[in-house]
């Protein structure tokens, strides 16, 4: 079995429905093979939710009756509401926690990530094939065109050799939608699947066998806020080494992370910024934690104190 997890902030919401859209679409008829796992968070120590209308009802409304559309057509979906401080670190962290110990497979979702129609037929083949030789293994999907060079290995071979430009339409910075997802994937008829133990990743869309948590690889306490996919990643090195647990890679099935969704930061109070990566980073707060958090999941395995929000909170005020 799979379980599939995302952790919606209350900003997220108006693009959270795509995702579930999308999600619901790959299990199909596989219901009693998936569970889903879904965390609103409405707490407003970071943003401050606009006080034009009351906005959190609105979203924890929205939020419940998209849940239950689809509890009721018979998906395994548990969903729960937070109102305490609590980010997408701590959010994976408990997920792989609780649910390697229900389920063989782990799926890292996003509010903001379109999951292809093959997905989950293709991470359960997967684990079917190696479950054996390799019962600690990871798993990604093929990505847009990214960054740098050293993407190369993930991105799709559609998308690859195109220009560098992150506001292109298969770029880093641009809104892609199910359907030309699914037009680019629409001639896989097999999943192309190489392994490497050069490891490249992100959280959006990251497989990974239950057996690996269960050995000991999860995201350190100490990684309260982002980086918390590259702090799994450091764990695993410092338990496994390099060339232990290999990463699969499905070249030929693009998934999405529109990562500057137009829906993404909607009813935050007094954010500037022309788009969504300018208005995240107008908070003080948040470049602050960002780098404090990514000291300590490149750091946590070192002598040495570990940042956490109290910190934060010093330096920015």
């Amino acid at each position: 079995m799979i379980a599939t997890g995302c952790l919606v902030q209350w900003y997220e919401i108006d693009m959270f429905e795509e995702y579930l859209d999308s999600l619901v679409k790959s299990i199909g008829e596989q219901k009693d093979k998936v569970k889903i796992d879904m965390c609103l968070v409405t707490n407003q120590d970071l943003e401050k939710v606009s006080d034009e209308v009351d906005m959190l009802t609105y979203i924890m409304e929205k939020y419940v009756r998209l849940c239950n559309q689809y509890k009721l057509k018979g998906y395994d979906i548990t969903y729960s509401i937070k109102d305490e401080l609590y980010t997408i670190a701590d959010y994976r962290r408990d997920f792989n926690e609780k649910y390697s110990e229900l389920v063989d497979i782990l799926f890292w979702g996003e509010s903001d990530m379109l999951v292809p129609s093959q997905a989950i037929e293709t991470i359960l083949s997967l684990h079917e094939a190696v479950k054996e030789q390799t019962p600690k293994y990871l798993g990604f999907f093929s990505t847009c065109k990214m960054w740098d060079d050293s993407w190369k290995p993930l991105e799709h071979p559609k998308l690859t050799d195109l220009p560098r430009d992150a506001h292109a339409w298969y770029g880093t910075r641009c809104y892609m939608d199910y359907d030309k997802m699914e037009e680019i994937n629409s001639d896989t008829e097999s999943p192309h699947i190489e392994s490497t133990y050069n490891y490249k990743f992100n959280g959006c869309g990251l497989v990974m066998s239950s057996e690996l948590v269960r050995s000991g690889v999860n995201i350190p306490k100490c990684v309260f806020f982002t980086h918390e996919d590259t702090a799994l990643m450091n764990k695993m090195l410092t338990l496994f080494g390099n060339n232990q647990i290999p990463l699969y890679i499905v070249k030929n099935i693009l998934l999405v992370h529109n990562r500057e969704h137009p829906k993404k930061r909607k009813y935050v109070q007094d954010e500037v910024g022309d788009d969504i990566n300018e208005q995240r980073k107008s908070n003080d707060w948040y470049k602050v934690a960002s780098e404090m958090s990514k000291l300590n999941a490149y750091n946590f395995m070192k002598q040495g104190r570990n940042f956490n929000w109290k910190d934060v909170w010093e330096q920015v005020q």
